[in-house]
């Protein structure tokens, strides 16, 4: 294929990155980006629409959909007959099945897996969903880039990369889980960090070891940051309809949204203080004194569940007259584990099982952070017999 001028559109680290390659592989690049910002070795226009008048290709890098329908609204009388729009952005299914059926056959929906570095090396690998005509065009642009694998259409293409998006985020937050519990049993964390490359996890630790270690990154610049990752898992929790954990926890992550994704793994464990009240649970049910879930509960507060197939709901008084003050006979082979505790500012939301006997207890508890403190507000129970 005879050389022609690629447009990219967007340049951020993907598209600087992007446009830094085919550049290198002797294609005639020029760049624009919306914040006006320059990149190294890459040619750039102060108006789209100057990049785009010239291109046989438009790539488009950018953020979302929003910003891929405005651009491309921007630059459309602009757009050739026979130019080719490719689209590496991770979008929404149903933003990506609109911009097919606006585009028709010269769309190409593309998103790659793998950050700017791989980018760079030409290691992504490419969702492609696109008229067999585009795609032929687009083919030598996708294979500089990378390797491609062609999907059934663009919704689809869209789907599979938020999916494959969720699986990194899982990855993150159980490195995270991972170096909390490493740190409270007081291992070092270089040597946790050394141990965990050598399983299911070592290729994300051993990639994103300075961050995890908190040395200076300005060394190892961020490849794809919180808030990406965190508007992708939001994309998806939209579009499946299904709840995506990792939205949530990517969203509420301590370190700002331009911090490498890496860096979400290194905050610090929940604050003992809303620990406290599930712990004066705890001692409630292991010394069977009532004054431990005064401590631990809201004067108001109810315990709600099913006794005997039938709903109960207690206030806190009647619930404390379960408890006559001495320990269950069987204690000895009780336990109790609090399995997850989310807060979210004033709020807090945490689980917990109780092994009491011939039962086993999942409560839920709903906390507020309110007088300086943590209390429960509500609790309710599910009894495994």
């Amino acid at each position: 294929m005879t050389a022609q001028t690629i447009a990219v559109l967007g340049l951020g680290r993907m598209g600087t990155a992007v446009a830094t390659r085919l550049a290198d592989q002797d294609w005639d690049v020029v760049g624009w980006t919306r914040s006006g910002r320059p990149a190294d070795g890459v040619a750039t226009a102060d108006d789209p629409n100057d990049a785009v008048a010239k291109a046989g290709i438009v790539l488009l890098a950018l953020f979302d959909g929003p910003a891929c329908r405005q651009v491309l609204d921007q630059v459309r009388d602009s757009l050739r007959a026979d130019t080719v729009v490719l689209n590496i952005s991770t979008i929404a299914p149903d933003e990506a099945a609109g911009l097919a059926q606006d585009l028709g056959a010269s769309y190409v929906h593309a998103p790659v897996l793998g950050s700017a570095p791989a980018a760079a090396a030409g290691s992504l690998h490419i969702l492609t969903a696109a008229d067999q005509g585009a795609l032929d065009r687009a083919r030598p642009v996708l294979e500089a880039l990378g390797t491609v694998r062609p999907v059934d259409d663009a919704a689809t293409a869209a789907a599979l990369k938020l999916v494959a998006n969720n699986s990194l985020a899982g990855a993150v937050l159980a490195v995270r889980d991972a170096l909390r519990q490493a740190d409270a049993l007081g291992l070092p964390r270089a040597e946790a960090l050394d141990v965990l490359e050598l399983g299911q996890l070592g290729g994300l630790v051993a990639r994103k070891r300075p961050f995890l270690t908190g040395e200076p990154t300005e060394a190892a610049p961020a490849t794809f940051t919180i808030g990406a990752l965190a508007k992708d898992m939001a994309l998806l929790a939209a579009a499946s309809d299904v709840p995506v954990r990792s939205a949530a926890d990517l969203a509420e992550s301590p370190a700002g949204p331009e911090a490498d994704i890496a860096v979400a793994a290194t905050a610090p464990a929940v604050d003992d203080a809303v620990l406290e009240p599930l712990r004066a649970y705890i001692r409630g049910h292991a010394t069977g004194d009532p004054a431990h879930f005064r401590d631990a509960f809201l004067p108001s507060a109810h315990i709600e569940g099913l006794r005997d197939g039938v709903f109960v709901s207690w206030p806190l008084d009647q619930y404390c007259t379960l408890f006559n003050g001495r320990p269950a006979p069987d204690e000895p082979a009780r336990s109790r584990r609090i399995d997850t505790v989310d807060v979210h500012d004033t709020i807090a939301t945490a689980t917990m099982t109780l092994w009491h006997g011939a039962d086993t207890f999942t409560d839920i508890f709903l906390l507020v952070r309110a007088d300086g403190g943590w209390r429960i507000a509500n609790k309710a129970y599910h009894r495994h017999s």
